[in-house]
């Protein structure tokens, strides 16, 4: 089990709002996937929901496909933007270029494609992030509490959340505490972070929380209808 500790809490947040696009057919002709609706809301309204109540000092997200449309609707809402052009960086990349903006130290980061039905995945993640131990924390959803989700599972884990191995298991539920130590260690500019945790787990330093509540992956269109139910479900 993993233990609760608060000290060196991360002061900023990324949010992953860069794609390219095609995912969601025609829904995205005119819009960014994160700002299609769910339940007549945003995707990314959805997403800033959950980082909102930590009171950080500072939220990114990183953009691509219609950057300007979402920069328009982020900017109000006091959210830094990194723009990734002319080529989209992957999340590795991503989390690299905005790092000037997140300040140093950890930080959340969170996919903005996914709705949450239970306690704050990323208050979770605070209450038991331990820097001593950790390079990376990541919300794990077991698959039977993963809906629109297609895939045998990302991580298993011993009994301290450690991961053991990548594969069945847990699923990754893009939300996580992460150090940018070891981000330098990849020379490419456009890498997924899935090269970064491996060497964390080499070290023993990859850790995942399992998340109690219910997910729903909405990075697809039978995905919207799926997360809608489940909020009117959850009555959250």
């Amino acid at each position: 089990m993993i233990r609760s500790r608060r000290p060196s809490s991360p002061q900023a947040a990324l949010l992953f709002a860069a794609g390219f696009g095609t995912r969601m057919g025609a829904l995205t002709q005119d819009r960014p996937k994160p700002l299609v609706e769910v339940a007549g809301r945003p995707l990314i309204d959805h997403a800033l929901a959950l980082v909102r109540p930590l009171g950080l000092g500072t939220v990114v997200a990183n953009l691509h496909y219609k950057a300007e449309m979402l920069e328009a609707h982020l900017a109000p809402l006091g959210v830094k933007t990194s723009i990734e052009r002319p080529d989209i960086l992957d999340t590795g990349g991503g989390l690299r270029q905005a790092l000037p903006l997140l300040g140093p130290g950890a930080v959340f980061t969170l996919n903005s494609d996914a709705i949450w039905a239970g306690p704050n995945p990323l208050e979770m993640l605070r209450a038991a992030w331990d820097a001593s131990r950790m390079d990376a924390l990541l919300i794990g959803i077991a698959p039977d509490r993963a809906l629109g989700h297609k895939g045998a599972g990302d991580f298993t884990c011993d009994t301290e959340g450690r991961v053991t191995s990548r594969g069945p298991g847990l699923i990754y539920g893009g939300a996580q505490i992460i150090s940018p130590r070891l981000l330098d260690q990849v020379t490419e500019p456009v890498f997924s972070l899935n090269r970064v945790w491996d060497l964390m787990q080499a070290e023993g330093r990859l850790f995942v929380l399992e998340y109690p509540g219910w997910w729903c992956d909405v990075g697809h269109p039978d995905g919207i209808a799926l997360a809608e139910t489940l909020l009117a479900d959850a009555h959250v």
